[in-house]
């Protein structure tokens, strides 16, 4: 819900998905179920703190599987413990973000994220954009 409100607050041009557990995640990422006719995100927003599957997990099956291995994952998450930053790492995770527990210091972090990964980094091509958060 925060993401939600930092990307109204923003006015941020990208789209956003929300899932709320890591086996819907999975469903939206394999596009099956409810989820057949999304579209791939260009960026993901990953939560280490997922009821079913957790983000380390959803982070693995993302950069084990060849048609979603090339799309950047962010780990956003509340986490600040060494060993979730080196496991997230070592899973291939882009960057590994903790969230701030100050409204104004996310709205700086989500809008950080908008400049770096919608402006100066070039994604994978996927039409539309997409810009999805899981968590």
């Amino acid at each position: 819900m925060l993401t939600k409100e930092a990307f109204k607050e923003l006015s941020v041009q990208a789209k956003l998905s929300v899932v709320n557990n890591g086996v819907d995640a999975l469903l939206f990422l394999k596009k099956e179920a409810v989820f057949a006719n999304v579209e791939r995100p260009q960026l993901i927003l990953l939560d280490i703190n997922m009821p079913g599957l957790n983000g380390i997990e959803v982070l693995e099956f993302i950069k084990n599987d060849p048609a979603l291995r090339q799309i950047p994952v962010v780990m956003l998450t509340t986490s600040a413990s060494a060993s979730d930053v080196r496991s997230c790492y070592e899973k291939a995770a882009n960057c590994f973000i903790t969230k701030p527990l100050e409204f104004d210091k996310f709205i700086a972090v989500i809008k950080s994220i908008e400049q770096f990964w919608f402006t100066i980094a070039h994604l994978p091509p996927v039409q539309p954009a997409i810009f999805s958060k899981i968590s």
